[in-house]
């Protein structure tokens, strides 16, 4: 089943979900992008076929959206450090559940949407400086990321894309980009000096959310299939490299 963002199924006040086999032993971390809670309808679906696929996700809000979604008015994202601390804060709570049982996986892939993989990118680099004891401890069990719609260069801003988060790591790495996705096209991206282990796959026609146009003959059902096949492609590979 598909939830629009305007009917959560849970109450407002939650600002997390935990879905799927919690005895597996990789465990999903879906962050949103910048103008869609967890509980839009791409959030939902994602979540969904990823639990179809044996992985246990955790979704959550970050803290604008949260608010957003409890008074109903739009606030615009908060800044970078504002959504690292709570992407901290994110891996602090799953450390904690991993203590009382709640969760068992040992592994975690971090998966992201436009803004969300960004701030992901950032706090797996090796510029970022943990501010939360038990955040930083996960840290050896992020065994990589995927990038949804990676925000390369922001459409009304422009200037030079937004490389640094993705090269200054050593994080496995895996972007899913629309072949129409104006935040960073299949083409800009080849001309660009990305890390050289750094995966780039094209999704046929996609948009910004891999929504193709209908004279392609696809549809963004076959376009999601293809993306959570990567994912759990991908998973699976860096959590066996890196057990």
């Amino acid at each position: 089943m598909i939830y629009s963002q305007d009917k959560p199924t849970l109450p407002l006040a939650t600002d997390y979900l935990l879905d799927g086999d919690l005895q597996s032993d990789t465990l999903i971390v879906l962050a949103h992008g910048a103008g869609a809670n967890m509980h839009h309808a791409f959030m939902e679906q994602l979540s969904h076929e990823l639990n179809n696929k044996g992985f246990a996700v955790y979704r959550f809000n970050f803290p604008y959206m949260q608010a957003n979604m409890l008074d109903g008015k739009k606030r615009p994202p908060d800044r970078a450090p504002k959504l690292l601390a709570h992407l901290e804060s994110v891996l602090a709570d799953i450390h904690q559940k991993q203590q009382q049982g709640e969760i068992k996986a040992s592994n975690i892939v971090f998966v992201g949407k436009s803004m969300g993989s960004r701030m992901m990118a950032t706090l797996t680099s090796l510029t970022h400086e943990f501010i939360n004891t038990d955040a930083k401890q996960l840290v050896e069990q992020i065994k990589g990321q995927v990038c949804l719609g990676y925000p390369f260069v922001p459409i009304k801003k422009g200037g030079e894309p937004r490389l640094s988060p993705l090269n200054d790591s050593t994080m496995a790495t895996l972007i899913l980009q629309g072949e129409r996705d104006k935040f960073g096209l299949p083409e800009q991206i080849n001309s660009w000096p990305l890390r050289a282990d750094i995966e780039v796959v094209t999704i046929a026609d996609g948009d910004h959310s891999f929504a193709p146009r209908k004279s392609s003959g696809l549809t963004f059902n076959q376009n999601l299939a293809v993306a959570v096949d990567e994912i759990a492609a991908f998973s699976t590979k860096v959590c066996s490299d890196h057990p």
